[in-house]
């Protein structure tokens, strides 16, 4: 899952006087405040914050948030060192991440992020598309023409496929990928309400649905554990992949990072890798099968560039209007759609007093589906990402992989894996709708369509 923000604690002060207060959203129910709204609806309550001003103040539970709605406050935001990654999504997330790379603060994360780069190298992103480019064409030669084809699990087997192969090659890794797959789908089914209704003593009541997130938790954790225990006994035999650089990395002092080190940035990089991915891939097909011209110019370019070869790494460059397709469909139906962070100090955003020690939220979906940053906003247009289209979106009004120095590490890979497969698939498997499919939102962590069972027809 993507993560921003730049932090570095400082002491603590009240903020400048002469401010102005965010004013409280109306509405809210008895001692849950607006977390009921967050329940039952979150997407229509985060995107109408708007219209009651550009920062706002919620209730959720007993405490105080304050929401960012206006793009730029945002930017401001993210590139301060007056807040840091925290609030109630990283406090939840912490169960699942531990303390990587995508949690963590200050001189600790900018240690964790200096050791991770290489493995993103450019240089390393072609390498890791020969794996990307197989994990795509086994899933297209996998189905059957006429068959009808679970489209959101079958991507997130892949982009689970991909990241496991690609960044943490050990020998098992093939069954080991289809058992993280089915951990992670438990998960984060139940880590949505766990963040909005933080009530930690019901989580621990045990319920089916908490022994279910329990177990696969655990066996998440442990298959990670495994695979780090494989490699170590195998050595690193000169592989450059993520998991072979953390083992090899060794801190300012010489120390090499604990084993407990090790397993949390992995955590954090095969969820971020997985769930993100596989979310816009599916909401990618659904946008394609509601868009047929937008099918087809994307069909043709890719067979224009492949001419019936598989479609490799260094095509990637001769298909703007499929990597537009993407972008757009990040834009309108973006995967990680809720953010929280935690000021340090009192301050002042956009002439607001914020005070220290303030959850912050903002919302990626409310804000790229903001009619004053896009026009024809809930359109699906792959060409307003055009260049000359796209020199008019607002700065931080579209940020799938944040900014700053929280911006997501993995921005390149993941970029070329979501093009990779959608060319990869698409030309192959004309997908339509069938009965079982809804398309209606599922809000968990991430946003991903309920049920999206198409129909695959060969081309």
């Amino acid at each position: 899952m993507t993560v921003e923000s730049a932090a570095s604690a400082r002491p603590a002060h009240t903020a400048p006087k002469g401010l102005r207060t965010p004013p409280v959203v109306p509405g809210g129910a008895p001692l849950l405040g607006h977390a009921w709204n967050l329940v039952r609806d979150p997407l229509g309550f985060l995107t109408a914050l708007r219209d009651h001003g550009d920062l706002v103040r919620i209730r959720l539970g007993p405490r105080t948030a304050y929401a960012v709605c206006a793009p730029e406050l945002v930017g401001e935001m993210l590139k301060s060192p007056d807040y840091i990654v925290g609030g109630p999504l990283w406090d939840t997330l912490e169960v699942l991440l531990g303390k990587g790379v995508a949690t963590s603060n200050g001189p600790l994360h900018r240690r964790q992020r200096r050791m991770m780069q290489p493995a993103f190298r450019p240089e390393r992103i072609a390498d890791y598309a020969r794996v990307m480019e197989q994990e795509a064409q086994a899933t297209a030669a996998r189905w059957v023409d006429g068959s009808t084809v679970d489209v959101g699990a079958e991507m997130f087997r892949t982009a689970v496929r991909i990241v496991s192969r690609s960044l943490l090659e050990v020998e098992s890794i093939g069954a080991k990928a289809d058992r993280i797959s089915d951990s992670l789908h438990t998960v984060f089914e139940g880590l949505y309400r766990r963040m909005v209704l933080s009530v930690g003593p019901l989580h621990r009541v045990p319920t089916p649905a908490n022994r279910r997130f329990a177990r696969a938790l655990a066996d998440l954790h442990a298959l990670v554990d495994e695979i780090v225990a494989e490699r170590r006994a195998r050595g690193n035999g000169g592989e450059q992949d993520l998991l072979a650089v953390l083992l090899a990395a060794h801190d300012e002092s010489g120390r090499p990072l604990t084993d407990r080190e090790i397993h949390d940035h992995v955590v954090s990089l095969v969820v971020a890798g997985a769930e993100n991915v596989a979310s816009t891939l599916a909401w990618a097909f659904h946008l394609l099968t509601e868009h047929p011209e937008q099918e087809r110019r994307l069909v043709e370019e890719v067979n224009s560039v492949a001419r019936g070869r598989p479609v490799a790494f260094a095509d990637l460059k001769e298909l703007p209007h499929t990597r537009n397709v993407v972008t757009e469909a990040m834009r309108i139906r973006p995967a990680a759609w809720i953010f929280t962070r935690r000021s340090v100090a009192g301050t002042d955003l956009g002439g607001y007093a914020i005070p220290a020690d303030a959850d912050i939220v903002y919302s990626v979906y409310a804000m790229q589906r903001d009619p004053r940053s896009f026009e024809r906003h809930l359109e699906f247009d792959p060409d307003r990402w055009n260049p000359e289209r796209a020199a008019d979106v607002p700065e931080f009004a579209m940020m799938p992989f944040s900014v700053g120095n929280r911006k997501c590490p993995g921005d390149h890979f993941s970029l070329a894996e979501l093009t990779i497969i959608l060319a990869t698939v698409a030309p192959m498997w004309r997908l339509r709708r069938v009965g079982r499919t809804d398309t209606d939102t599922k809000v968990g962590i991430t946003l991903h369509p309920k049920k999206l069972v198409l129909r695959a027809e060969r081309r």
